[in-house]
């Protein structure tokens, strides 16, 4: 968006960007997308079923028209794009979770960025009096919208490590801290003979329930919950972490390896799922992915985004060794260890 344009315009368009973000958010709140899906409206007829100020509702859209995110047609109506139609809800693909939680609670912990470059804690907890994770205990209605925005993620991260990684020799996956149970579906559908286990918070482990239990594979899913600071459940083949590890910094996550390494047998595998931390910075999109992700972490739970090296430290020290990283299509790679 800002490629060609003048230096000074080119930080203006970055440092207005949480325009766009916000209209985004207002849009998600309000079904837009879901309105248009069976044809262009007027603004009149969209703010007549919203309850908004038809003029008002105009502008944004037409904000949102200078993304692509709607169409103003000829006639004054507006029309769902394919960068809009991701608004949808209960459809593949569907962004609508990921603009309700990026534009509602993790917005505001990031208006106090700056709290959290003084003093290295996350601005989350001020803002909110507690921590992301008790916040989310307390506030269910954010807690499934949070599990729905992770699951638009998981679902395609689960189909590039499936992929791309060889579960044919495990018996059984415990996905610890697996949030919904989405990830180790999508590799249990794509391994018929494994079997597998989530293991979560007690809070979480409920819902994970139901998402197994919908998805159809209550009768190789178990669901177990639990703190992965006290103990995590053995028997397992293999212990996968999808962007756990990245919420916590290296105390912490050295407490859960450890747990890992505890439960895991001789032969067993540790498989941390996160995006590598490139070793240089530059201005493409991957890095921007990368930086953004890492002080997201620093804002909201106080963790990070990690490199390979800082992988391999971080590992060493929980008694485990890095073997291997397998690169995926979705930006994410299946770190292997092993018992050192």
């Amino acid at each position: 968006m800002t490629e060609g344009l003048p230096p000074a315009m080119a930080l203006f368009h970055m440092a207005s960007g949480f325009y766009v973000s916000r209209a985004i958010h207002v849009a998600a709140k309000l079904g837009i997308a879901d309105l248009l899906a069976e044809g262009p409206q007027s603004c009149d007829e969209l703010a007549k079923v919203t309850g908004t100020h038809a003029p008002s509702l105009r502008r944004v859209l037409r904000l949102l028209a200078s993304v692509a995110v709607f169409a103003e047609e000829a006639d004054g109506k507006f029309a769902l794009t394919p960068i809009g139609a991701c608004l949808r809800t209960g459809v593949p693909g569907s962004m609508h979770a990921v603009a309700l939680l990026f534009g509602g609670i993790t917005d505001k912990a990031w208006s106090d960025l700056l709290y959290s470059v003084e003093t290295g804690k996350p601005a989350f907890d001020r803002v909110f009096g507690m921590d992301s994770f008790s916040y989310m205990a307390q506030h269910p209605e954010e807690a499934a919208n949070f599990d729905k925005a992770m699951s638009s993620f998981t679902s395609q991260i689960a189909v590039a490590v499936a992929a791309v990684y060889d579960f044919s020799t495990f018996r059984t996956v415990v996905d610890v801290g697996g949030g919904n149970g989405s990830l180790l579906a999508g590799i249990l559908k794509a391994n018929p003979s494994l079997r597998g286990i989530v293991f979560e918070r007690p809070d979480v482990a409920e819902r994970a329930k139901e998402y197994v239990k919908d998805d159809g594979l209550a009768d190789r899913c178990e669901v177990v919950g639990g703190d992965f600071f006290r103990e995590v459940p053995g028997g397992g083949d293999a212990y996968l972490l999808k962007h756990v590890i990245h919420d916590w910094d290296d105390e912490h996550a050295t407490a859960i390896l450890k747990n890992c390494g505890r439960a895991m047998g001789p032969s067993g595998r540790l498989l941390i799922v996160e995006g590598i931390y490139p070793l240089r910075i530059d201005p493409t999109d991957e890095c921007r992915g990368a930086a953004s992700n890492d002080v997201n972490m620093l804002v909201c739970t106080g963790g990070r985004q990690r490199s390979e090296d800082e992988f391999r430290s971080l590992l060493h020290a929980a008694g485990l060794k890095l073997t291997r990283i397998v690169p995926t299509p979705a930006r994410v790679g299946v770190i292997e260890g092993v018992r050192a």
